[in-house]
Protein backbone atom coordinates (compact mmCIF):
# COMPACT_ATOMS: atom_id res chain seq x y z
CA UNK A 1 0.00 0.00 0.00
CA UNK A 2 1.04 3.81 -0.17
CA UNK A 3 3.87 4.61 2.27
CA UNK A 4 1.37 8.04 3.82
CA UNK A 5 -2.57 9.16 3.78
CA UNK A 6 -1.32 11.81 0.88
CA UNK A 7 -0.28 9.37 -1.28
CA UNK A 8 -3.06 6.88 -0.10
CA UNK A 9 -6.12 9.67 -1.36
CA UNK A 10 -3.96 10.56 -4.28
CA UNK A 11 -4.09 7.01 -5.35
CA UNK A 12 -8.02 6.77 -4.82
CA UNK A 13 -8.31 10.74 -6.70
CA UNK A 14 -6.04 9.01 -9.47
CA UNK A 15 -8.31 5.92 -10.10
CA UNK A 16 -11.56 7.61 -9.81
CA UNK A 17 -10.68 10.23 -12.34
CA UNK A 18 -9.07 7.87 -14.72
CA UNK A 19 -11.01 5.06 -14.31
CA UNK A 20 -12.02 3.24 -17.53
CA UNK A 21 -9.02 5.81 -19.16
CA UNK A 22 -7.38 3.46 -22.09
CA UNK A 23 -4.39 5.83 -21.46
CA UNK A 24 -3.38 5.63 -18.02
CA UNK A 25 -2.37 2.28 -16.67
CA UNK A 26 -1.21 2.11 -12.51
CA UNK A 27 1.74 -0.08 -12.04
CA UNK A 28 1.66 -0.15 -9.01
CA UNK A 29 -0.04 1.54 -5.64
CA UNK A 30 2.94 3.97 -6.58
CA UNK A 31 4.29 3.71 -10.10
CA UNK A 32 1.68 4.86 -13.06
CA UNK A 33 1.71 5.54 -16.80
CA UNK A 34 0.06 7.68 -19.40
CA UNK A 35 0.02 7.85 -22.80
CA UNK A 36 0.06 11.02 -24.47
CA UNK A 37 -1.59 11.06 -27.10
CA UNK A 38 -3.72 8.73 -29.72
CA UNK A 39 -2.94 5.15 -30.01
CA UNK A 40 -1.30 4.78 -33.65
CA UNK A 41 -0.10 8.57 -33.50
CA UNK A 42 3.21 9.40 -34.11
CA UNK A 43 4.25 12.00 -31.95
CA UNK A 44 2.43 10.19 -28.66
CA UNK A 45 4.66 9.75 -25.97
CA UNK A 46 4.15 7.36 -22.23
CA UNK A 47 5.55 9.31 -19.52
CA UNK A 48 5.84 7.13 -15.86
CA UNK A 49 5.71 8.56 -12.60
CA UNK A 50 6.47 6.70 -9.53
CA UNK A 51 6.57 8.10 -6.15
CA UNK A 52 9.13 7.79 -3.99
CA UNK A 53 8.76 6.89 0.04
CA UNK A 54 8.46 10.54 1.20
CA UNK A 55 6.50 12.19 -1.97
CA UNK A 56 4.70 14.68 -2.41
CA UNK A 57 7.16 16.13 -0.04
CA UNK A 58 10.21 15.25 -2.71
CA UNK A 59 9.44 15.32 -6.37
CA UNK A 60 8.30 12.01 -7.98
CA UNK A 61 10.64 10.20 -10.50
CA UNK A 62 9.41 10.74 -14.14
CA UNK A 63 10.72 8.59 -16.86
CA UNK A 64 10.34 8.22 -20.33
CA UNK A 65 12.28 5.24 -20.68
CA UNK A 66 9.28 2.54 -21.69
CA UNK A 67 9.48 0.93 -25.16
CA UNK A 68 6.64 3.19 -26.71
CA UNK A 69 9.31 5.77 -26.28
CA UNK A 70 11.85 4.27 -28.65
CA UNK A 71 10.83 6.10 -31.81
CA UNK A 72 11.23 9.55 -30.19
CA UNK A 73 15.01 11.15 -30.01
CA UNK A 74 17.02 11.56 -26.78
CA UNK A 75 17.11 15.24 -26.78
CA UNK A 76 13.19 15.31 -27.43
CA UNK A 77 12.70 13.08 -23.75
CA UNK A 78 15.27 14.96 -22.05
CA UNK A 79 13.09 18.55 -22.97
CA UNK A 80 9.99 16.83 -22.12
CA UNK A 81 11.61 15.94 -18.73
CA UNK A 82 12.95 19.46 -18.41
CA UNK A 83 9.80 21.01 -18.77
CA UNK A 84 7.80 18.66 -16.31
CA UNK A 85 10.80 18.95 -13.78
CA UNK A 86 9.78 22.98 -13.79
CA UNK A 87 6.07 21.73 -12.92
CA UNK A 88 7.57 19.37 -10.27
CA UNK A 89 9.20 22.70 -8.52
CA UNK A 90 5.86 24.50 -9.03
CA UNK A 91 3.85 21.65 -7.37
CA UNK A 92 6.14 20.01 -4.57
CA UNK A 93 4.31 19.25 -1.56
CA UNK A 94 0.76 18.69 -3.25
CA UNK A 95 -0.51 15.75 -5.05
CA UNK A 96 1.12 16.57 -8.71
CA UNK A 97 0.80 13.35 -10.58
CA UNK A 98 -2.82 14.85 -12.45
CA UNK A 99 -1.20 18.26 -13.11
CA UNK A 100 1.90 16.46 -14.66
CA UNK A 101 -0.29 14.17 -16.84
CA UNK A 102 -2.53 16.95 -17.88
CA UNK A 103 0.28 19.31 -18.01
CA UNK A 104 1.65 17.28 -20.43
CA UNK A 105 -1.78 16.34 -22.51
CA UNK A 106 -2.24 20.44 -22.73
CA UNK A 107 1.78 20.85 -24.38
CA UNK A 108 1.90 17.88 -26.32
CA UNK A 109 2.07 20.01 -29.67
CA UNK A 110 4.75 21.91 -28.04
CA UNK A 111 6.75 18.75 -26.77
CA UNK A 112 6.82 16.97 -29.49
CA UNK A 113 6.88 20.10 -32.51
CA UNK A 114 11.17 19.08 -33.31
CA UNK A 115 9.91 15.54 -33.28
CA UNK A 116 10.22 14.19 -36.90
CA UNK A 117 7.61 11.77 -38.02
CA UNK A 118 9.40 8.16 -38.90
CA UNK A 119 7.49 5.44 -40.14
CA UNK A 120 9.03 2.24 -38.83
CA UNK A 121 9.00 -1.00 -41.85
CA UNK A 122 10.77 -4.32 -40.93
CA UNK A 123 12.31 -5.68 -44.06
CA UNK A 124 13.94 -9.09 -43.45
CA UNK A 125 15.70 -8.59 -40.58
CA UNK A 126 16.37 -5.28 -41.41
CA UNK A 127 15.14 -1.91 -40.17
CA UNK A 128 14.55 1.44 -42.38
CA UNK A 129 12.96 4.42 -40.44
CA UNK A 130 11.80 6.91 -42.60
CA UNK A 131 10.59 4.85 -45.96
CA UNK A 132 7.08 4.63 -46.57
CA UNK A 133 5.50 1.31 -47.38
CA UNK A 134 6.77 0.38 -50.52
CA UNK A 135 5.74 -3.02 -52.05
CA UNK A 136 8.97 -4.64 -53.20
CA UNK A 137 8.08 -5.75 -56.89
CA UNK A 138 5.24 -3.39 -58.23
CA UNK A 139 4.24 -6.58 -60.40
CA UNK A 140 0.70 -7.06 -59.99
CA UNK A 141 -0.39 -10.92 -59.69
CA UNK A 142 -1.52 -12.37 -62.86
CA UNK A 143 -4.95 -14.11 -63.35
CA UNK A 144 -5.09 -17.02 -65.03
CA UNK A 145 -6.13 -16.58 -68.84
CA UNK A 146 -8.96 -18.54 -70.46
CA UNK A 147 -9.77 -19.12 -73.81
CA UNK A 148 -12.76 -18.02 -75.57
CA UNK A 149 -14.05 -21.83 -75.15
CA UNK A 150 -13.73 -22.09 -71.68
CA UNK A 151 -15.17 -19.23 -71.43
CA UNK A 152 -18.37 -20.31 -73.22
CA UNK A 153 -18.30 -23.22 -71.25
CA UNK A 154 -18.12 -21.57 -68.24
CA UNK A 155 -20.55 -18.84 -68.99
CA UNK A 156 -23.12 -22.02 -69.96
CA UNK A 157 -22.84 -23.26 -66.53
CA UNK A 158 -23.04 -20.46 -64.71
CA UNK A 159 -26.56 -18.79 -63.73
CA UNK A 160 -27.32 -15.13 -64.44
CA UNK A 161 -25.35 -14.11 -60.98
CA UNK A 162 -22.18 -16.10 -62.27
CA UNK A 163 -22.47 -18.87 -59.89
CA UNK A 164 -22.31 -22.43 -60.69
CA UNK A 165 -25.72 -24.37 -60.01
CA UNK A 166 -26.28 -26.22 -57.11
CA UNK A 167 -24.99 -30.28 -58.24
CA UNK A 168 -23.19 -29.01 -61.05
CA UNK A 169 -19.79 -31.28 -60.00
CA UNK A 170 -22.21 -34.61 -58.93
CA UNK A 171 -22.02 -36.42 -61.83
CA UNK A 172 -18.10 -36.62 -60.86
CA UNK A 173 -19.24 -38.15 -57.58
CA UNK A 174 -21.46 -40.56 -58.55
CA UNK A 175 -19.09 -41.53 -61.71
CA UNK A 176 -16.79 -41.91 -58.32
CA UNK A 177 -19.26 -44.24 -56.22
CA UNK A 178 -20.01 -46.42 -59.11
CA UNK A 179 -16.48 -47.19 -59.56
CA UNK A 180 -16.11 -48.06 -56.02
CA UNK A 181 -18.76 -50.36 -56.06
CA UNK A 182 -17.66 -52.13 -59.56
CA UNK A 183 -14.35 -52.13 -57.60
CA UNK A 184 -16.11 -53.65 -54.42
CA UNK A 185 -18.25 -56.09 -55.92
CA UNK A 186 -15.12 -57.23 -58.35
CA UNK A 187 -12.81 -58.35 -54.93
CA UNK A 188 -16.02 -59.54 -53.34
CA UNK A 189 -16.51 -61.93 -56.21
CA UNK A 190 -12.74 -63.36 -56.06
CA UNK A 191 -12.94 -64.11 -52.57
CA UNK A 192 -16.43 -66.00 -52.66
CA UNK A 193 -14.28 -68.69 -55.38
Amino acid sequence: MAANEDQEMELEALRSIYEGDLCFRELSPVSFQYRIGESGDPKAFLIEVSWPETYPQTAPVISMDAFFNNTISSAIKQSILDKLMVEVEANLGTAMTYTLFEYAKDNKEVFMENQPVNTVTSVSNSIAIGTPDVPASKKKDKKEQLSKTQKRKLADKTDNKGELPRGWNWVDVIKHVSIFKLSFFNVKKIFKK
